[in-house]
Parts: structure tokens; C-alpha cells; sequence
């Protein structure tokens, strides 16, 4: 007989969690709606935004750019671009040849970036995640060989996240903290006071901060969210040290299947980032690069942009306060509502079965931490589609009295 065929796989892939929306499609097996009500879905953070004619014309103008392999630096164009939004957006300078690199999309670059600082060989090696959190956080974490720690957001301080839950001795083996301002799920923004802590933190301890901002242009008050480079800024630490920023064309502009946005901050980490990058085969399309240029090089459509999510969210958010305990969260496209009755997996189970409604049940986007999960008993819109679409659905939710689904 001949030797047995072994495949050899990374154990740490066995580490990994279901992701959410896998795992809502195992819970939702069965769940049988027998109306003749179109499906919506407020599932997905998905921008349903018409793309702008601006970034599809420079998109056709550049298709010899399919034709060239790119350099994972990406061209001085777009470096220089993404430089001028930073100062323009945040008034912070950045050196266009050394702190910034182009990314595909902010999901690709907050996994890698994990595989470049974690030392998995330190005893304990840790990184820290908010929570509720983007799952990616987590994966990365556990695929780079380290551990991870949660701590959980708190209604009472609208819905900023209590740091305090780590004590110093997960701090002292902290490698990686990530954080979202504004947050996935709950729309907060991190004020400067909780900026100055985390670095002083990251001063006492040595971790890098990895800054998802890719939500930073959708916001409902006078003011733009506060990102982190610009907190560095206004505190002093204008080498960015231990800092990076990752943010995305996908919500600002429209193109999530453009897969395209930017690193920025500490560039010893990121000639580090770029090495890594240079064997991983990220490289961005220059025809792509020349479309992300545009983008970033124009305001009025992110306007509009914004302008079209204010009018919606003004809209749809009283009627769901209506039947639900919600508010106009600080940024982004999500409403994080409670539910009556606690239970959110089975009142979004029963939604989807009476009303042909999907939203995603809050306790898939948070781990049990500190004796609790922060998403138990709320559930995640997605205000992506069109005004009547999302309204439609808000009217559905209305009338929705919750009971046990229907299922086959």
C-alpha cells in the first residue's frame, strides 16, 4: 500500500470564528417567509450609492494601465493625492514617499498589517479589540499567533468604548490595539481625551494602534469625525509614532468593488508594511490607482454623498424610534437598535419571516467579554439602499410583531 496523502494546513486557521453573515445564513436556515413581500436587506454595509461619473471616467481613461505590472509603492500621483486630502481633510502632513501607501481596500491592509508587528515567539503576545468589532480584527489577531482581548462599548457613554476593562497586565502583553472611530457598529467617535490615553498607553507599553477610519466621511453633526492622525497632531506627536491609519474609498465614494484605499502614519512601520507587502502581491492596479486619484482629489461627490445619507437617516431613524430604542448614531450608515423582548437573533428571525426583512442580529458582531456580549438584544442596519427602499423597510419593522418564525 501506498503512503496516505497528508494535506498540511496552518492549525491556527482552526482558531478562527464563523463569520457573521455565515453564521446568520446557518441560523436562518429554514426560516420560511410565505408572503408575496419583496426581500430587503439591511444586512450588508454595502454603499447601493450610484457610483460618481468622475471615478468611472478616470477608470476608462487609464485602461493601459492594465497592461504594466504596478509597484507596491504605488505611483507618486496617487501618494501625492492621498497627502493632499490628509491636509486638506485633517490639516496634517504626511510625506508622500515614506508615510503613505496605497491599499486594496482598508479589510486587506487591517489583516496584513497584524502579520507584520505581531511577535508571535513573546510570551502572551495579545491585541486588543473593541467590541462589538469588524471580525477582521479578530482573525488577523489569531492567524498572526496571538491572543486576543475585548473591551466592550457602554450605552451609558454613548457607546465609546470602556479601556478601563483591560488591566495592565494584558496592556503589558499588548502588541496590536485596534480601534474604529467611528465605530462598526455603533457610530461613535472617539474624542481627543481617549486618543491622549491610548497613546499614553501605547508609550508605556510599546503597541502599535492600527485607526479603521473608513466610515470618517458620512456624518450627521457640523463637525467631521476627529481622525487619528489628526488627534497625534493636536497632541504633539506629529512622527505619528506607533500609528496607523487605514481608510477607504468604498463608503466615501461608492466603489467597494474598486477595492481601494490608503495607509498612513509611522513610516518605520511602514517600510516594515511596505517589505511585506512587496512579497504578499498586493500591488494596486494603476488603472485603478489613476481612479482612486480622482477620488481623492474631489470633495463635491463625497457632498453629495454625505447629503443623500443625512436626508435618509432624518427620515427612516424616527420612524424606527417609533417601535424601537434608536438614535442618529455620531457617523457612518448603521443604526444600532435595541429590540424589545432581548433576545436579537430571534427577533431578527422572526422579522425575516413575517416581513421579508433582514438585519443582522447584534450578538454575531461581539464576543462575551467582562460577563457579557455588548450586542445582545440589538440587532445592525445597514441604511445602504435608496430612501424609499430603506423606508420601506422601516415601515415593515413598524408593523413587525415579533413571534416564532415560520420555518420548513
Amino acid at each position: 500500500m501506498g503512503s496516505p496523502i497528508i494535506a498540511y494546513m496552518n492549525p491556527l486557521l482552526g482558531r478562527l470564528h464563523p463569520y457573521p453573515f455565515e453564521r446568520w445564513r446557518e441560523l436562518t436556515q429554514g426560516v420560511h417567509h410565505a408572503g408575496a413581500l419583496a426581500p430587503i436587506s439591511l444586512g450588508i454595509g454595502e454603499p447601493k450609492h450610484p457610483t460618481p461619473a468622475l471615478i468611472e471616467d478616470a477608470l476608462k481613461g487609464a485602461m493601459k494601465g492594465l497592461a504594466v505590472y504596478p509597484p507596491t509603492i504605488g505611483e507618486p500621483r496617487l501618494r501625492e493625492a492621498i497627502a493632499g486630502w490628509l491636509q486638506r481633510r485633517y490639516a496634517v502632513a504626511v510625506h508622500p514617499g515614506t508615510q503613505v501607501l496605497p491599499v486594496n481596500g482598508s479589510r486587506e491592509a487591517l489583516f496584513a498589517l497584524a502579520q507584520v508587528v505581531i511577535d508571535p515567539t513573546r510570551d502572551g503576545a495579545t491585541v486588543v479589540c473593541p467590541n462589538p468589532f469588524y471580525q477582521i480584527y479578530e482573525g488577523a489577531a489569531l492567524l498572526a499567533g496571538a491572543r486576543t482581548a475585548f473591551a466592550n462599548s457602554d450605552p451609558a457613554r454613548n457607546f465609546g468604548i470602556d479601556w478601563s476593562q483591560i488591566d495592565a497586565g494584558t496592556w503589558s502583553r499588548t502588541q496590536l490595539l485596534y480601534v474604529c472611530s467611528p465605530g462598526n457598529p455603533t457610530g461613535a467617535v472617539m474624542p481627543l481625551d481617549e486618543w491622549k490615553l491610548l497613546f499614553e498607553l501605547s508609550d508605556r507599553h510599546g503597541f502599535v494602534i492600527a485607526s479603521d477610519e473608513c466610515y470618517s466621511e458620512i456624518y450627521f453633526g457640523d463637525e467631521p469625525p476627529l481622525g487619528g492622525l489628526q488627534a497625534a497632531k493636536l497632541l504633539g506627536r506629529t512622527d505619528f509614532r506607533r500609528l496607523i491609519a487605514f481608510t477607504s474609498l468604498s463608503k466615501r465614494s461608492n466603489v467597494p468593488g474598486m477595492r481601494s484605499g490608503f495607509v498612513a502614519g509611522d513610516a518605520e512601520i511602514l517600510r516594515s508594511f511596505l517589505l511585506y507587502r512587496t512579497y504578499h502581491g498586493s500591488a494596486m492596479s494603476p488603472t485603478v490607482q489613476a481612479a482612486s486619484a480622482a477620488a481623492w482629489s474631489d470633495e463635491s461627490h463625497v457632498q453629495a454623498n454625505r447629503e443623500l445619507y443625512r436626508a435618509k437617516f432624518a427620515q427612516v431613524t424616527p420612524l424606527l424610534a417609533s417601535v424601537l430604542r434608536v438614535r442618529l448614531p455620531d457617523a457612518g450608515f448603521y443604526l444600532w437598535a435595541e429590540v424589545p423582548g432581548g433576545d436579537d437573533v430571534a427577533w431578527a428571525r422572526g422579522l425575516l419571516a413575517q416581513y421579508n426583512v433582514t438585519v443582522l442580529p447584534g450578538s454575531l458582531l461581539a464576543r462575551d467579554a467582562h460577563g457579557v456580549n455588548p450586542g445582545r438584544g440589538r440587532v445592525r442596519l445597514a441604511l445602504v439602499a435608496d430612501v424609499a427602499e430603506c423606508l420601506e423597510a422601516a415601515r415593515r419593522i413598524v408593523q413587525y410583531q415579533p413571534t416564532s418564525p415560520t420555518t420548513t
